[in-house]
């Protein structure tokens, strides 16, 4: 996320020197013990052939093959399977050009793209600037219900400048362009399509079938515009929410991949000697979303009681079995250039918590908090706050809910209710979509004039120093006046039989940045 040199500039005269950017670096985040997670695996050959059946946490009825609605792994990994964005992510966290072979501009404001020529949908149909301009206009539209909608509308106007030219005019500057057009809803799509059942694009794969919340499979695309991949054949997804029976269909051969692997798991799995554990630290985090336009969380004595009935460690050490590390009600890590220090760390405190209960005047209430078995230590920190809630005088119940169905359904419709948030490219982007005070998916339903204000300052400066103290300003307002409770960051833990071969973990995401059919191959000997 620390912007590179080319991005930093000081005067016109070196900006126009450095018109062309490198993209590569442009959302550049080194983790602890990730120096070398590049794509390209220090492995044997990959072999051709084979199918492989994944299983995964998410599936739900509401799935679709349209990269807009995309809200969880699943939908993630079945767009990186069947199409292709203008740039992507490496396992680095580094974004790098993809469809485009360039992105040129000299004020960030108007952005000249050019196109891979030779790059062609599923379909034959050769992409050309008019495929770009509907994939990327399609999402201010309303009637779209794009989950990108509030990224979107920083698009001001898009067009063709030539055969293989698209023109991006943004309405502000914003140095992390290059970043956002890397997220799985703005893969690109054919024009003007309307039936996306059939995931027409220019991914590694070509959708065969898609069953929502039963099975998508995707056959190897031979006309691939990369070089030499993929290597399946085939790729079947199934979800199975149930973590030990997803755990089990690995131990037992009938999947071959499967995400997540719960932490609790992990040494039993590994020392069966039938699988690798893929894990990476992450920006990764279940958290607890306290909304502030119902009852009772609309008081903000009530939401502060919660956070103090968390027992922080408990979380990392005993539920996530160390596969984490502590955090404090804001969504950036310690190893994150941009992390602000000082904020005091929130810690379990049953006094704390029953003096703003009664602020509230809660004492003897009932409240519910709404938990899948899906979302990561969900279940289990929603039993350590009731038990922990009754010793301060609240009653909370527990409705566990299924994992199926769990984001349409429940999730920020009610109350209290638990998230599972992904990591994103940029600062700017996790808190455009996530804690803006019109974002698509604002948890607490909070409303922030100054935290609004700062993000679009931070999102054109390009001193760093300056920019580095704006996010930090955010994370302050966020830990002092948001409800979520966010106490901890998960590592991602995937695990694969021992036969898969050239995957590992990534930062980017779950399943090597939900790319993982792009890079998978079978050891057949």
């Amino acid at each position: 996320m620390t912007l590179p040199k080319e991005l930093v500039v000081a005067d016109p005269g070196r900006r126009k020197a450095m018109k062309t950017l490198a993209v590569a670096g442009a959302a550049g985040i080194i983790l602890p013990g990730t120096a070398s997670l590049a794509f390209a695996a220090t492995e044997p050959a990959p072999q051709r052939g084979g199918r492989i059946r994944v299983a995964l946490a998410n599936q739900s009825l509401m799935d679709s093959l349209d990269p807009a609605k995309g809200t969880h792994t699943g939908d993630y990994s079945r767009a990186y399977m069947f199409y292709s964005g203008l740039t992507e992510l490496d396992a680095d966290f580094k974004t790098q050009n993809a469809l485009a072979e360039k992105l040129e501009s000299d004020d960030f404001v108007k952005w000249t793209v050019t196109l891979r020529s030779n790059v062609h949908f599923h379909d034959g149909k050769p992409l050309t600037p008019d495929d770009v301009v509907f994939s990327l206009m399609r999402h201010k539209d309303a009637a779209t219900a794009s989950k990108a909608k509030s990224i979107a509308d920083g698009f001001s106007s898009i067009k063709a400048a030539g055969p293989l030219k698209v023109e991006i005019t943004l309405t502000e500057p914003n140095v992390d362009l290059p970043a956002l057009l890397a997220i799985p809803h703005f893969v690109i799509v054919a024009a003007n399509t309307t039936d996306f059942s059939k995931g027409n694009g220019t991914g590694p794969f070509v959708c065969k079938e898609f069953t929502p919340a039963q099975r998508c499979i995707g056959a190897r695309n031979p006309n691939f515009w990369k070089p030499g991949r993929p290597y399946l054949d085939e790729v079947e997804i199934i979800g199975i929410g149930d973590d030990a029976a997803r755990t089990n269909a690995l131990l037992a051969g009938d999947v071959q991949l499967v995400s997540p692997l719960p932490a609790r798991d992990v040494e039993r799995v590994r020392q069966t000697g039938k699988v690798t554990i893929l894990e990476s630290p992450s920006q990764l985090y279940s958290d607890l979303a306290l909304r502030q336009d119902m009852m009772p969380t609309s008081s903000a004595d009530f939401n502060e009681g919660i956070k103090y009935l968390h027992d922080r460690p408990r979380i990392v050490n005993v539920m996530l079995r160390g596969h984490g590390t502590l955090a404090n009600d804001h969504p950036v890590p310690e190893w994150h250039p941009y992390f602000m220090k000082g904020l005091p760390q929130r810690a379990f405190d049953a006094d704390k918590a029953q003096f703003h209960f009664k602020k509230a005047g809660t004492p003897g209430a009932r409240a519910e908090i709404v938990a899948p078995p899906s979302v990561e230590t969900a279940l289990d920190s929603a039993m350590m706050i009731q038990q922990a809630a009754k010793d301060a005088g609240v009653d909370i119940n527990v409705r566990r809910v299924p994992a199926d169905g769990y984001w349409s359904t429940y999730w920020m419709k009610y109350p209290m209710t638990y998230g599972s948030i992904l990591p994103r490219p940029t600062l700017d982007l996790l808190y455009t979509q996530f804690f803006r005070s019109n974002a698509n998916w604002n948890e607490s339903g909070w409303k922030n004039a100054q935290f609004d204000q700062l993000l679009v300052q931070a999102r054109r400066e390009r001193d760093e120093a300056k920019r580095r103290q704006m996010y930090g300003d955010m994370q302050t307002i966020v830990y002092e006046k948001n409800s979520l409770v966010i106490p901890a960051f998960i590592n991602f833990i995937d695990a694969q039989s021992s036969k898969l071969r050239g995957l590992k973990g990534s930062p980017s995401g779950r399943v090597m940045g939900y790319r993982f059919a792009e890079f998978a191959w079978l050891q057949q000997a």
